[in-house]
């Protein structure tokens, strides 16, 4: 029976992974959880899963929930992420909060060399390079990818040498706005990008999607997951978004991983690897309903985050912490209706040009990510945030 830590377990990809557990009892055990601000849900995933340790945000919701299931050991914040990950019984850890805060948890996690389901992109993004390092010293830790691109790249890589890769294509739904204009995106309202066509998934994510930022983050991710240089990694869109990404070789041959569009199989196939295991939670896909499987090339011009990212991760080091973290603030600042969609791409844009690139070689690298990135959450909230 595997042990499992969820860390965000009342955000999507949390949920879905409980619903695999629960679906195959004799095979897991929820030993811990992570929650933000739904305490409702993570009170009935306590009561489902009865796990032995719990993290949450506040202090107060750890006083809250204390007081009810004292057989359970509480963790706090930050901080406590962090702490849940180093200290507790576990075998497989699923880092599926959202944002940088991801970064402290995988590190203990690597430190401890545990298998590590990663649906926490920013940590590669923002802390690839030193995350890279430590895996080089901590050589039986196992990172398996959760997003679905880069759970399909890796799926498609097994069996194939590293060597005999031309080209990674990580494939794009397009988001809520493809085809539109710079003009027709001026005035969308939060309510409109929130609209995805094909993926039910939390909101800084659906944002993300409809900026094609996220396929930016992808692109750095899939650099420093699979150690591949960035003129080898190309989006396509692909708008059913039933292939999650492809690996084309050097003889012409293009693998790639199908799927209806739902992140079960590869938060399964990341908690199986290398066997592959039946989960009635995943529905099978019915080739009739998708006759016409088409791509196009991703329109650059207006959805500037592809572009941004690949400046990011060629200039390296702290540059790419620069372009998450003015992300994650300048989506944050969106949802809460204080700026315009296009602005999005102006305060990333903004603050990589005025960002002055430090190096990550140091041992000193996690500390001089994180204030890095607090430096630029604070510069574009006081310019922003009014």
């Amino acid at each position: 029976m595997k042990k499992i830590l969820i860390l965000g377990s009342t955000g999507s990809i949390g949920r879905n992974a409980l619903e695999l557990i629960r679906n195959n009892r004799d095979n897991y055990q929820v030993i811990g959880l992570s929650g933000n601000r739904n305490i409702d849900l993570l009170k009935k995933q306590i009561e489902e899963f009865t796990p032995k340790y719990v993290c949450v945000r506040y202090e107060k919701d750890r006083e809250y929930l204390s007081a009810e299931y004292k057989n359970i050991d509480f963790f706090v914040g930050d901080k406590g992420l962090s702490e849940i990950s180093k200290y507790t019984d576990y075998d497989i850890i699923l880092t599926a909060v959202s944002g940088s805060i991801g970064i402290d948890g995988t590190v203990e996690a690597i430190k401890r060399e545990k298998r590590i389901a990663l649906a926490n992109k920013e940590t590669m993004v923002a802390a690839g390079t030193y995350i890279n390092r430590l895996l080089k010293k901590y050589k039986n830790t196992e990172i398996i990818p959760v997003d679905s691109e880069h759970s399909a790249i890796f799926q498609s890589m097994q069996g194939y040498r590293k060597e005999d890769i031309k080209k990674l294509i990580i494939t794009a739904s397009g988001g809520t706005f493809r085809g539109s204009s710079l003009d027709d995106l001026k005035n969308v309202t939060v309510e409109q990008a929130l609209k995805h066509p094909n993926w039910s998934m939390g909101k800084k994510i659906t944002i993300d999607s409809s900026t094609l930022v996220n396929k930016g983050l992808e692109i750095i991710e899939a650099h420093e997951l699979f150690q591949i240089p960035y003129e080898k990694i190309e989006v396509i869109v692909h708008p059913q978004s039933i292939i999650h990404s492809m690996v084309e070789y050097v003889d012409g041959s293009i693998i790639s991983q199908m799927g209806v569009p739902d992140m079960k199989t590869p938060i399964l196939y990341a908690l199986t690897y290398p066997q592959r295991e039946y989960n009635s939670a995943i529905k099978a896909m019915d080739f009739s309903k998708y006759t016409n499987l088409t791509f196009e090339k991703a329109d650059k011009e207006v959805f500037r985050g592809i572009d941004l990212a690949y400046r990011a991760g060629k200039e390296g080091h702290t540059m790419p912490t620069v372009l998450n973290a003015a992300n994650e603030v300048a989506v944050d600042l969106f949802l809460n209706k204080k700026i315009r969609f296009l602005d999005i791409y102006s305060i990333i844009e903004e603050a990589m040009d005025s960002h002055k690139i430090l190096s990550l070689d140091s041992e000193e690298a996690l500390k001089l990510i994180k204030e890095v990135d607090r430096e630029t959450r604070i510069k574009v909230k006081e310019k922003w945030g009014r």
